[in-house]
C-alpha cells in the first residue's frame, strides 16, 4: 500500500485495565509511517486518558450521559442502559468508522466485540477487516455478570456468533486461545496470540521512585480491580492466616465495587490495621520493587500484565494457575511461584514458604527481570503492526452471516 494502514481501536472507555493499557501503547507507539492508529471511545473517561494522544481519539457525543457503565459490569444489563447501548452506541461507532474509513478495526473486550459485530454487519461488503481482541475468560465474566441461566446462555450465544464472524480472533495468551477456540467453536486458522506488552525500561525507571509516604513495616503488595475475579477475599484470608506475614502489611492497589465489603472482611479477620487500600495508583511499580512479595490470587485472568510488570521490578511473585495466563507468565520455581486457584489456605502456605526462604526469593528476584524481557513493548508493537499490515492487505469480504 502507498499510504499508512488506517487502524481504529474501539473501546468503551479508558478505565484502568490491561486492555486499555495495550490500546494506549498502540496509539502512541505504532510507527505512523506504517500504521495510522486512531481510537474510538464510547466515553471519554478513565485514568489512561492522560497517557493517550488526545488528537487521535474520537468520542461518542452522547457517551458521557447515556453510555456510562460504571462499577460492576452487570450494570450493563439494566434495561435503560441496554436500550441506550442498543440505539445510541451502534450509531456512534458506525459514525466513527465512516469518518475515519479504517482499513482495520480492532475491538477490545466482549461488549465492544458484540457491538462491533452488529455495526459491521450494517456496512456490507465494504466494511474494514475486523480483529476481535479478547483479554479475559468470557465464560467466567458472563457467569459473574448474570445470575439468570437463560440470560447467560443468551449472551454466550451472541458472543459466540460475534467472535466467529471476525476475521481474526486475537487472544493475549496461548492458554486463552486454546480454551476459547474450543468453547466458542472458533476457526483455528483465525486465532492468533500476542501477549500484552509492558514498557520494560519505563517500568524499571519508575520502580526506583520513592513511595508516596514512608512505610514503617515490610509489606506484601497486590494490584487489580476490586472485583470478585481478582480474589481479594481469598487473599485477605491467606494473609490473616500467614505466620510469616504476621509482622507485615498488605498493600492493595486498585479500586472497584467491592472495596467496602473487603474492608469489612479485613475488620472481621482482625487485620484491618495491617491492610492498606491505596486505590488506583499511577506508579504501582514503586510499590512492587520495594515489596517482600507481589501476589495475584485471581480466580480467572486473560494475560495479567501486572505479573510481568512485577517480574520486571524484581518482586518475588506468587500467582494462581487460574484460567488463563498467570502460569504462562511465570516459570514456577524459576521466575515466580504458582499455586492452584480458589484455595486461601494453600495461598497462605505458599506465602509462608516464600517469606521464610530468602535464598528462594533472592533467586526469583534475579530471574524475574529476564523473564519479563520476553514481554517488552518493542516486540509486541511490532507483532501488532505486522498483524494490521497483513489484514489490510487481505481482500475485503462481507461479514459472515449466520455464523
Amino acid at each position: 500500500m502507498n499510504e499508512p494502514v488506517r487502524v481504529m481501536l474501539l473501546l468503551s472507555s479508558l478505565q484502568g485495565g490491561g486492555a486499555e493499557r495495550v490500546a494506549v501503547h498502540l496509539l502512541n507507539r505504532c510507527d505512523p509511517k506504517l500504521v495510522d492508529v486512531r481510537m474510538g471511545l464510547l466515553r471519554k473517561a478513565g485514568p489512561f486518558l492522560a497517557a493517550a494522544d488526545a488528537s487521535r481519539i474520537d468520542v461518542s457525543p452522547v457517551g458521557q450521559d447515556w453510555l456510562a457503565f460504571e462499577g460492576h459490569s452487570a450494570s450493563f444489563y439494566r434495561p435503560h442502559k441496554l436500550l441506550a447501548a442498543g440505539v445510541l452506541a451502534p450509531a456512534n461507532v458506525s459514525g466513527m468508522i465512516r469518518s475515519h474509513r479504517p482499513h482495520v478495526v480492532m475491538s477490545f473486550q466482549k461488549g465492544m466485540g458484540v457491538l462491533t459485530y452488529f455495526v459491521l454487519r450494517g456496512l456490507g461488503p465494504t466494511r474494514p477487516r475486523w480483529i476481535v481482541r479478547e483479554g479475559n475468560n468470557t465464560d467466567k465474566v458472563i457467569d459473574d455478570e448474570l445470575a439468570s441461566g437463560a440470560g447467560r446462555a443468551l449472551i454466550k450465544s451472541v458472543t459466540r456468533r460475534a467472535y466467529r464472524a471476525a476475521d481474526v480472533f486475537l487472544a493475549n495468551s496461548h492458554e486463552m486461545a486454546n480454551g476459547l477456540r474450543t468453547r466458542l467453536d472458533l476457526d483455528g486458522a483465525k486465532v492468533r496470540v500476542i501477549h500484552n506488552p509492558i514498557d520494560l525500561s519505563e517500568v524499571q525507571r519508575l520502580a526506583t521512585e520513592p513511595l508516596p509516604r514512608p512505610q514503617t513495616r515490610p509489606f506484601i503488595v497486590t494490584a487489580g480491580r476490586l472485583e470478585y475475579q481478582k480474589g481479594h477475599d481469598l487473599l485477605l484470608k491467606a494473609f490473616a492466616g500467614s505466620r510469616a506475614a504476621a509482622g507485615m502489611d498488605l498493600v492493595i492497589l486498585g479500586d472497584g465495587g467491592l472495596e467496602a465489603e473487603l474492608k469489612r472482611q479485613a475488620a472481621e479477620l482482625g487485620i484491618a490495621s495491617r491492610v492498606k487500600f491505596e486505590g488506583f495508583c499511577a506508579n504501582p511499580w514503586a510499590w512492587m520493587s520495594k515489596a517482600e512479595l507481589f501476589v495475584l490470587p485471581s480466580r480467572w485472568e486473560g494475560f495479567p500484565s501486572v505479573v510481568a510488570e512485577a517480574l520486571a521490578c524484581g518482586a518475588p511473585s506468587l500467582v494462581t494457575a487460574c484460567d488463563f495466563g498467570p502460569a504462562e507468565v511465570v516459570e514456577h520455581g524459576i521466575s515466580g511461584w504458582v499455586v492452584p486457584p480458589e484455595d486461601a489456605a494453600g495461598f497462605g502456605a505458599a506465602m509462608d514458604v516464600l517469606l521464610e526462604s530468602p535464598k528462594l526469593t533472592a533467586r526469583l528476584r534475579r530471574n524475574g527481570p529476564a523473564r519479563a524481557a520476553n514481554f517488552d513493548i518493542a516486540g509486541m508493537v511490532d507483532a501488532y503492526t505486522d498483524l494490521f499490515l497483513e489484514q489490510a492487505a487481505s481482500a475485503s469480504g462481507a461479514l459472515a452471516v449466520g455464523a
